[in-house]
C-alpha cells in the first residue's frame, strides 16, 4: 500500500500528459476538418488565376538551355519624344482627364464596332513590356453570336455557384451596392468579347518548354494598356474575371494547355439608357507617397 501510495502522483501525472496529448491531437484534426470545410467558400480557388512563375520547369526540360532571344541581340539607336515642360503638363493632364472618364459599363449596346479598331487596340496592348521579352499573352476576339452565347452559358453557370457558395457572404454583400450578380447579359449584346490568356510557358523550336518569367504580371500590364486604348477609342467594357470558367472556355475556344484565362472583356458602346454606380476615386494624396 505504501508503494502504491508513493506511485499514485506518478500515475496521475502520466494520465494528465496522455489526456493532454489526446486533446491536442483531437483539436488539430478538428482544425484540419474546419479548414477543409471552409475551403469551398474561399474566393480565390481558381487555378487559372495563379501565377506559375515560382514553379521551376522539370529538370528534363533543360533549365540550363538558353531559352530567350539570340545571344547577341543587336542594339539600335533610340530617340524618344521630348516635350517642353508646359507641353508635358498639358499632355499628362489631358490623358488623365481621358482616363478618368473610364467606367466599368455593364449595359452595352449591340451596335457594330469597326473591326479595325479592335485590331489596333490589341496591337497597342501588344506593345506592353514583358519578362525577358517573352510576350506571354494571347488575345482571343469573339464576335460570333452563337459562340458568345455559349460563353455566357458557361460563365453564368459558374458565376451562380460563385455567388451562392464560393465567394462568401462578405464579398457578395460588397457587390450588392454595385447591383451586380451572375446574370451577364452583356456577353450576348457586346459586339466583341476579348478573352485574355496568359501563357504560363512557351515552346522552344525543339519542343521543350520555355520559361515565361512573370507571365501574370506581364499580361496584367498588357491588360491595363488595352483598357487605356479602348478608352482612347471611345469604347467601353467591364473587367470580368469569371472564376472557375477557364478550363471550359479554354476547351470551347480550342486554346492549348499552357494558356490560362486571366480576363474577359465585353467591348462595345454603352446603351443609351446605361447607368453606372455613383463612385468616386481616391484623391492623389491617398494613393501617392513622395519620399
Amino acid at each position: 500500500m505504501a508503494l502504491f501510495s508513493s506511485l499514485t502522483p506518478v500515475f496521475i501525472a502520466i494520465i494528465c500528459v496522455l489526456i493532454g496529448v489526446i486533446m491536442k491531437k483531437t483539436n488539430g484534426e478538428k482544425e484540419k476538418c474546419d479548414t477543409k470545410s471552409k475551403h469551398p467558400s474561399r474566393p480565390w480557388v481558381d487555378e487559372d488565376l495563379k501565377d506559375g512563375t515560382e514553379h521551376p520547369l522539370e529538370e528534363e526540360e533543360g533549365d540550363e538551355e538558353w531559352q530567350g532571344l539570340e545571344e547577341n541581340v543587336a542594339h539600335i539607336p533610340f530617340t524618344g519624344e521630348r516635350y517642353s515642360e508646359a507641353e508635358m503638363i498639358k499632355r499628362s493632364q489631358t490623358f488623365y482627364e481621358l482616363l478618368n472618364k473610364r467606367r466599368s459599363v455593364r449595359f452595352l449596346s449591340d451596335e457594330p464596332v469597326p473591326r479595325e479598331v479592335i485590331d489596333n487596340v490589341i496591337r497597342t496592348a501588344g506593345t506592353s513590356p514583358s519578362g525577358a521579352h517573352t510576350e506571354p499573352w494571347t488575345f482571343v476576339v469573339v464576335q460570333d453570336p452563337d459562340l458568345k452565347h455559349k460563353i455566357r452559358e458557361i460563365v453564368e453557370e459558374e458565376e451562380e455557384i460563385n455567388y451562392k457558395k464560393r465567394m462568401g457572404d462578405r464579398w457578395v454583400n460588397d457587390l450588392k451596392r454595385l447591383r451586380t450578380n451572375w446574370i451577364k447579359e452583356y456577353l450576348d449584346t457586346a459586339p466583341y468579347l476579348i478573352l485574355i490568356f496568359k501563357q504560363v510557358y512557351g515552346r522552344l523550336p525543339n519542343g521543350k518548354k520555355k520559361t515565361h518569367y512573370y507571365n501574370e504580371i506581364s499580361v496584367s500590364i498588357a491588360c491595363g494598356i488595352l483598357l487605356a486604348a479602348l478608352q482612347n477609342a471611345g469604347l467601353y467594357t467591364v473587367t470580368s474575371t469569371p472564376l472557375n470558367c477557364g478550363p471550359q472556355l479554354r476547351v470551347l475556344l480550342q486554346r492549348p494547355a499552357n494558356e490560362k484565362l486571366l480576363l474577359l472583356l465585353p467591348v462595345g458602346y454603352p446603351k443609351k439608357d446605361a447607368t453606372v454606380p455613383a463612385l468616386t476615386r481616391k484623391p492623389l494624396e491617398d494613393i501617392m507617397v513622395v519620399m
